[in-house]
């Protein structure tokens, strides 16, 4: 872009005299000199004109180096292969299967339902009868004992030691036998 710019040398010989540069008119340079910036307001800048990240920069590089690459290719690189299109035909087994599944689903579809005869349908009542009913409560009053156990209702007890173990001497006794 700065190529295309016209180069423009710069000497102190081209710069113009200050008889040379326009005049401002007196009323605004009053104007301006006398200028109070208290009377300015306090502004946040925005700024409209956002840079992209590095990220976005590179995305932007790899985008067009992918597209500079597809637009180089060369196809000379390529080999040249021959397809082969293969079309699996059934087996014998596989169309006897399908004919059989063809012939049930046609025997289910063309079934006559009046040939069928009429039945009457008995209702078993699956409820447990009295024994088995009663075996049951036994169990749950059983288990409600023990998970309701009261220990604090036993009566205190003594032990009382009836077989002593033997004392040292006892054991060397029996060693040295």
């Amino acid at each position: 872009m700065l190529q295309d710019l016209p180069k423009m040398a710069c000497s102190v010989s081209d710069t113009p005299a200050l008889k040379d540069l326009p005049k401002v008119a007196t009323d605004l340079k009053s104007q301006l000199e006398g200028f109070n910036t208290s009377c300015l307001r306090d502004v946040d800048t925005n700024e409209k004109i956002v840079l992209p990240s590095a990220e976005d920069v590179a995305k932007e590089k790899q985008h067009t180096a992918l597209l500079q690459g597809v637009e180089k290719f060369q196809t000379t690189s390529l080999r040249r292969t021959d397809t082969v299109e293969k079309i699996i035909l059934p087996n014998a087994l596989d169309v006897a299967t399908e004919k059989t599944q063809k012939s049930l689903f046609e025997g289910i579809e063309k079934f006559d339902a009046s040939r069928l005869k009429h039945t009457e349908v008995q209702e078993k009542n699956p409820l447990p009868d009295k024994d088995a009913i009663e075996a049951e409560k036994e169990k749950n009053k059983f288990l409600n004992g023990i998970e309701n156990f009261d220990p604090t209702k036993l009566k205190h007890t003594e032990t009382c030691e009836k077989n002593p173990l033997p004392t040292k001497d006892i054991i060397e006794q029996e060693k040295t036998a």
